[in-house]
Protein backbone atom coordinates (compact mmCIF):
# COMPACT_ATOMS: atom_id res chain seq x y z
CA UNK A 1 0.00 0.00 0.00
CA UNK A 2 2.83 2.40 0.85
CA UNK A 3 4.47 1.79 -2.51
CA UNK A 4 1.19 2.45 -4.28
CA UNK A 5 0.61 5.80 -2.54
CA UNK A 6 4.19 6.85 -3.25
CA UNK A 7 3.82 5.96 -6.92
CA UNK A 8 0.58 7.88 -7.20
CA UNK A 9 2.03 11.00 -5.56
CA UNK A 10 5.07 10.92 -7.85
CA UNK A 11 2.89 10.51 -10.95
CA UNK A 12 0.58 13.36 -9.97
CA UNK A 13 3.40 15.76 -9.16
CA UNK A 14 5.26 15.04 -12.38
CA UNK A 15 2.11 15.47 -14.46
CA UNK A 16 1.34 18.82 -12.82
CA UNK A 17 4.83 20.26 -13.34
CA UNK A 18 6.04 18.86 -16.65
CA UNK A 19 3.94 21.00 -19.06
CA UNK A 20 5.58 24.24 -17.86
CA UNK A 21 9.01 22.72 -17.48
CA UNK A 22 8.93 21.00 -20.86
CA UNK A 23 8.32 24.30 -22.62
CA UNK A 24 11.10 25.93 -20.64
CA UNK A 25 13.41 23.05 -21.39
CA UNK A 26 12.92 23.43 -25.12
CA UNK A 27 13.27 27.22 -25.13
CA UNK A 28 16.56 28.51 -26.53
CA UNK A 29 15.93 32.03 -27.85
CA UNK A 30 18.07 35.12 -27.23
CA UNK A 31 17.38 37.74 -24.60
CA UNK A 32 17.04 40.42 -27.26
CA UNK A 33 13.85 38.78 -28.53
CA UNK A 34 12.37 38.27 -25.10
CA UNK A 35 13.04 41.74 -23.76
CA UNK A 36 12.75 44.02 -26.74
CA UNK A 37 16.41 45.09 -26.68
CA UNK A 38 19.67 43.25 -26.02
CA UNK A 39 21.08 43.17 -22.54
CA UNK A 40 17.97 44.51 -20.82
CA UNK A 41 16.04 41.61 -19.35
CA UNK A 42 12.89 42.79 -17.63
CA UNK A 43 13.14 46.25 -19.15
CA UNK A 44 10.04 48.45 -18.93
CA UNK A 45 7.56 47.86 -21.70
CA UNK A 46 8.78 44.32 -22.28
CA UNK A 47 5.33 42.76 -22.16
CA UNK A 48 4.45 40.60 -25.13
CA UNK A 49 1.39 38.67 -26.21
CA UNK A 50 2.83 35.89 -28.32
CA UNK A 51 6.11 36.67 -30.07
CA UNK A 52 7.75 33.43 -31.21
CA UNK A 53 11.33 32.65 -30.28
CA UNK A 54 13.23 30.18 -32.48
CA UNK A 55 14.05 27.00 -30.62
CA UNK A 56 16.46 24.16 -31.30
CA UNK A 57 15.65 20.60 -32.23
CA UNK A 58 16.56 18.70 -29.05
CA UNK A 59 17.98 15.23 -29.51
CA UNK A 60 15.22 12.74 -30.05
CA UNK A 61 12.60 15.41 -30.79
CA UNK A 62 13.32 16.93 -34.22
CA UNK A 63 11.02 19.38 -35.93
CA UNK A 64 9.56 20.99 -32.82
CA UNK A 65 7.81 24.34 -33.49
CA UNK A 66 9.02 27.71 -32.27
CA UNK A 67 7.82 28.48 -28.76
CA UNK A 68 5.87 31.66 -27.93
CA UNK A 69 6.80 33.91 -25.05
CA UNK A 70 3.38 33.15 -23.59
CA UNK A 71 4.62 29.66 -22.76
CA UNK A 72 7.58 30.97 -20.79
CA UNK A 73 5.89 33.22 -18.24
CA UNK A 74 7.29 36.29 -20.03
CA UNK A 75 4.04 37.69 -21.46
CA UNK A 76 1.27 39.80 -19.94
CA UNK A 77 -1.43 38.02 -21.97
CA UNK A 78 -2.17 34.42 -22.83
CA UNK A 79 -5.23 32.77 -24.39
CA UNK A 80 -7.41 35.78 -23.61
CA UNK A 81 -6.22 36.10 -20.01
CA UNK A 82 -4.33 39.29 -19.21
CA UNK A 83 -2.42 40.61 -16.21
CA UNK A 84 -3.33 44.27 -15.68
CA UNK A 85 -1.21 46.19 -13.20
CA UNK A 86 -1.93 49.79 -12.30
CA UNK A 87 1.71 50.81 -11.92
CA UNK A 88 4.66 50.65 -14.30
CA UNK A 89 6.93 52.26 -11.70
CA UNK A 90 7.26 51.28 -8.05
CA UNK A 91 9.05 53.17 -5.25
CA UNK A 92 12.51 52.13 -4.12
CA UNK A 93 13.73 50.92 -0.75
CA UNK A 94 10.41 50.73 1.08
CA UNK A 95 7.52 48.27 1.24
CA UNK A 96 4.87 48.94 -1.37
CA UNK A 97 1.46 47.69 -2.43
CA UNK A 98 0.95 46.43 -5.98
CA UNK A 99 -2.72 46.19 -7.03
CA UNK A 100 -3.59 44.18 -10.13
CA UNK A 101 -6.35 42.25 -11.83
CA UNK A 102 -6.51 39.23 -14.10
CA UNK A 103 -8.83 39.92 -17.02
CA UNK A 104 -10.54 36.97 -18.69
CA UNK A 105 -11.55 36.26 -22.30
CA UNK A 106 -14.88 38.04 -21.71
CA UNK A 107 -13.07 41.28 -20.90
CA UNK A 108 -14.04 41.30 -17.24
CA UNK A 109 -12.00 40.58 -14.10
CA UNK A 110 -11.60 36.92 -13.25
CA UNK A 111 -12.86 36.11 -9.74
CA UNK A 112 -13.20 32.31 -9.93
CA UNK A 113 -9.79 30.72 -9.28
CA UNK A 114 -9.09 27.11 -8.40
CA UNK A 115 -6.91 26.30 -5.40
CA UNK A 116 -3.52 25.33 -6.85
CA UNK A 117 -0.64 24.32 -4.58
CA UNK A 118 -2.71 25.40 -1.57
CA UNK A 119 -3.40 28.93 -2.92
CA UNK A 120 -5.63 30.59 -5.49
CA UNK A 121 -2.77 32.67 -6.88
CA UNK A 122 1.00 32.73 -6.54
CA UNK A 123 2.91 35.98 -7.07
CA UNK A 124 6.65 36.25 -7.74
CA UNK A 125 9.02 39.20 -8.05
CA UNK A 126 12.63 39.13 -9.28
CA UNK A 127 15.06 41.82 -10.42
CA UNK A 128 16.76 41.54 -13.81
CA UNK A 129 19.98 40.33 -12.18
CA UNK A 130 17.97 37.59 -10.39
CA UNK A 131 18.23 39.19 -6.95
CA UNK A 132 15.46 40.25 -4.57
CA UNK A 133 13.31 37.12 -4.99
CA UNK A 134 9.85 37.34 -3.43
CA UNK A 135 7.12 34.68 -3.41
CA UNK A 136 3.81 36.03 -2.16
CA UNK A 137 0.19 34.99 -1.88
CA UNK A 138 -1.94 38.12 -2.40
CA UNK A 139 -5.52 38.66 -1.30
CA UNK A 140 -8.39 39.27 -3.70
CA UNK A 141 -11.30 41.67 -3.20
CA UNK A 142 -14.82 40.82 -4.31
CA UNK A 143 -14.39 42.84 -7.53
CA UNK A 144 -11.38 40.76 -8.61
CA UNK A 145 -8.67 43.21 -7.56
CA UNK A 146 -5.64 41.52 -6.04
CA UNK A 147 -3.25 43.24 -3.64
CA UNK A 148 0.37 42.12 -3.35
CA UNK A 149 2.30 43.48 -0.37
CA UNK A 150 5.84 43.73 -1.67
CA UNK A 151 8.88 44.08 0.55
CA UNK A 152 11.30 46.89 -0.28
CA UNK A 153 12.58 46.80 -3.86
CA UNK A 154 16.05 47.92 -4.88
CA UNK A 155 16.30 50.26 -7.91
CA UNK A 156 16.37 48.52 -11.28
CA UNK A 157 14.22 46.57 -13.71
CA UNK A 158 11.92 43.99 -12.15
CA UNK A 159 9.48 41.39 -13.43
CA UNK A 160 6.31 40.48 -11.54
CA UNK A 161 4.64 37.10 -12.21
CA UNK A 162 1.25 35.60 -11.42
CA UNK A 163 0.57 31.87 -11.50
CA UNK A 164 -3.05 30.69 -11.31
CA UNK A 165 -5.58 28.13 -12.51
CA UNK A 166 -8.98 29.38 -13.73
CA UNK A 167 -11.88 27.53 -12.16
CA UNK A 168 -14.17 28.27 -15.11
CA UNK A 169 -13.96 29.43 -18.70
CA UNK A 170 -12.02 28.05 -21.68
CA UNK A 171 -8.82 27.36 -19.69
CA UNK A 172 -10.53 25.80 -16.68
CA UNK A 173 -8.11 23.56 -14.79
CA UNK A 174 -4.99 24.71 -16.69
CA UNK A 175 -2.17 26.64 -15.07
CA UNK A 176 -1.40 30.06 -16.57
CA UNK A 177 1.67 32.18 -15.82
CA UNK A 178 1.60 35.86 -16.75
CA UNK A 179 4.08 38.63 -15.97
CA UNK A 180 4.74 42.33 -16.33
CA UNK A 181 7.90 44.41 -16.22
CA UNK A 182 8.13 47.34 -13.82
CA UNK A 183 10.83 49.89 -13.08
CA UNK A 184 12.05 50.94 -9.66
CA UNK A 185 13.70 54.37 -10.15
CA UNK A 186 17.11 55.14 -8.76
CA UNK A 187 20.73 54.22 -9.28
CA UNK A 188 20.76 50.48 -9.94
CA UNK A 189 23.88 48.57 -8.95
CA UNK A 190 23.87 45.23 -10.75
CA UNK A 191 24.85 42.18 -8.73
CA UNK A 192 26.84 39.46 -10.49
CA UNK A 193 25.18 36.06 -10.49
CA UNK A 194 27.00 33.75 -8.06
CA UNK A 195 28.94 30.95 -9.73
CA UNK A 196 27.31 27.53 -9.90
CA UNK A 197 27.72 25.67 -6.63
CA UNK A 198 26.40 22.51 -5.09
CA UNK A 199 25.83 23.86 -1.58
CA UNK A 200 24.12 26.79 0.10
CA UNK A 201 23.52 27.83 3.70
CA UNK A 202 20.52 29.62 5.17
CA UNK A 203 19.48 30.20 8.79
CA UNK A 204 21.95 27.57 10.00
CA UNK A 205 20.80 24.94 7.50
CA UNK A 206 22.99 23.51 4.75
CA UNK A 207 21.46 22.50 1.42
CA UNK A 208 23.41 20.18 -0.87
CA UNK A 209 22.13 20.00 -4.45
CA UNK A 210 22.97 17.15 -6.80
CA UNK A 211 21.81 16.99 -10.42
CA UNK A 212 21.97 14.11 -12.88
CA UNK A 213 20.33 13.22 -16.19
CA UNK A 214 17.28 11.00 -15.83
CA UNK A 215 14.99 9.86 -18.65
CA UNK A 216 15.62 12.95 -20.77
CA UNK A 217 15.28 15.32 -17.82
CA UNK A 218 17.31 16.45 -14.84
CA UNK A 219 16.84 14.77 -11.52
CA UNK A 220 17.59 17.28 -8.78
CA UNK A 221 18.15 16.03 -5.25
CA UNK A 222 18.34 18.59 -2.45
CA UNK A 223 19.57 17.25 0.89
CA UNK A 224 19.06 19.41 3.97
CA UNK A 225 21.23 19.21 7.07
CA UNK A 226 21.96 21.19 10.22
CA UNK A 227 25.04 20.99 12.44
CA UNK A 228 26.24 18.00 10.46
CA UNK A 229 23.03 16.02 10.99
CA UNK A 230 20.26 15.23 8.50
CA UNK A 231 17.06 17.26 8.90
CA UNK A 232 13.93 15.11 9.14
CA UNK A 233 11.42 17.56 10.63
CA UNK A 234 10.45 19.51 7.52
CA UNK A 235 6.89 20.81 7.77
CA UNK A 236 4.42 20.97 4.89
CA UNK A 237 4.66 24.16 2.84
CA UNK A 238 2.13 24.64 0.04
CA UNK A 239 0.99 21.01 0.35
CA UNK A 240 4.54 19.63 0.03
CA UNK A 241 7.83 19.65 1.90
CA UNK A 242 9.46 22.27 -0.29
CA UNK A 243 8.88 24.65 -3.17
CA UNK A 244 11.50 25.26 -5.85
CA UNK A 245 11.43 28.29 -8.16
CA UNK A 246 13.99 28.74 -10.95
CA UNK A 247 14.77 31.73 -13.18
CA UNK A 248 16.97 31.61 -16.26
CA UNK A 249 19.82 34.10 -16.45
CA UNK A 250 19.34 36.66 -19.23
CA UNK A 251 15.60 36.38 -19.90
CA UNK A 252 14.00 35.56 -16.51
CA UNK A 253 12.04 32.58 -17.83
CA UNK A 254 10.37 30.99 -14.81
CA UNK A 255 9.89 27.41 -13.68
CA UNK A 256 8.55 26.12 -10.39
CA UNK A 257 8.06 22.62 -9.04
CA UNK A 258 7.56 20.59 -5.89
CA UNK A 259 9.24 17.42 -4.61
CA UNK A 260 8.12 14.20 -6.21
CA UNK A 261 7.19 12.63 -2.87
CA UNK A 262 3.97 13.70 -1.19
CA UNK A 263 3.45 14.82 2.39
CA UNK A 264 3.12 12.07 4.98
CA UNK A 265 4.50 10.69 8.24
CA UNK A 266 5.99 12.72 11.06
CA UNK A 267 8.11 15.04 8.91
CA UNK A 268 9.95 15.45 5.65
CA UNK A 269 13.61 15.28 4.72
CA UNK A 270 16.47 15.08 4.58
CA UNK A 271 16.41 14.41 0.79
CA UNK A 272 13.95 16.07 -1.59
CA UNK A 273 13.81 14.90 -5.20
CA UNK A 274 12.65 16.99 -8.16
CA UNK A 275 12.46 16.33 -11.89
CA UNK A 276 13.03 19.28 -14.23
CA UNK A 277 13.35 19.65 -17.98
CA UNK A 278 15.61 22.70 -17.84
CA UNK A 279 17.13 21.97 -21.22
CA UNK A 280 17.96 25.58 -22.08
CA UNK A 281 21.72 25.94 -21.66
CA UNK A 282 23.12 28.47 -19.27
CA UNK A 283 22.67 29.38 -15.65
CA UNK A 284 19.50 29.04 -13.61
CA UNK A 285 19.08 30.70 -10.23
CA UNK A 286 17.21 28.34 -7.89
CA UNK A 287 15.25 29.36 -4.78
CA UNK A 288 14.44 26.41 -2.53
CA UNK A 289 11.84 27.18 0.15
CA UNK A 290 11.23 24.85 3.09
CA UNK A 291 9.72 25.20 6.54
CA UNK A 292 10.77 24.06 10.01
CA UNK A 293 9.22 24.97 13.39
CA UNK A 294 6.87 27.40 11.69
CA UNK A 295 9.68 29.37 10.00
CA UNK A 296 10.12 29.59 6.23
CA UNK A 297 13.68 29.36 4.89
CA UNK A 298 14.85 30.24 1.36
CA UNK A 299 18.12 28.77 0.08
CA UNK A 300 19.63 30.19 -3.13
CA UNK A 301 21.81 28.26 -5.56
CA UNK A 302 23.02 28.65 -9.14
CA UNK A 303 22.70 25.61 -11.40
CA UNK A 304 24.47 25.43 -14.76
CA UNK A 305 22.73 23.48 -17.54
CA UNK A 306 25.12 22.50 -20.34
Amino acid sequence: MFATRRSMSRTWALASCVPVLLLLGLFAGGSSSADGRPGAPGAPGADHAGTAIPGPDPAGAPGLPDLPLTSLGLAAERDGYRLDGAAADLPADRPTVYPFTVTGPDGGPVTDFAVHQAKQLHFYAIRADLTGFQHLHPTMAADGTWTADLAALAPGHWRLYTSFVPNSGPRKGSEIVLSRAVTVPGEAAAVALPAPAGTATVDGYTVVLRSEPKAGALRLTATIGRDGRPVTDLQPYLDSYAHLTAFHEGDQALAHLHPMDGVGGDGGGPALEFYALLGRPGNWRLFLQFQTAGQLHTAELTLHVS
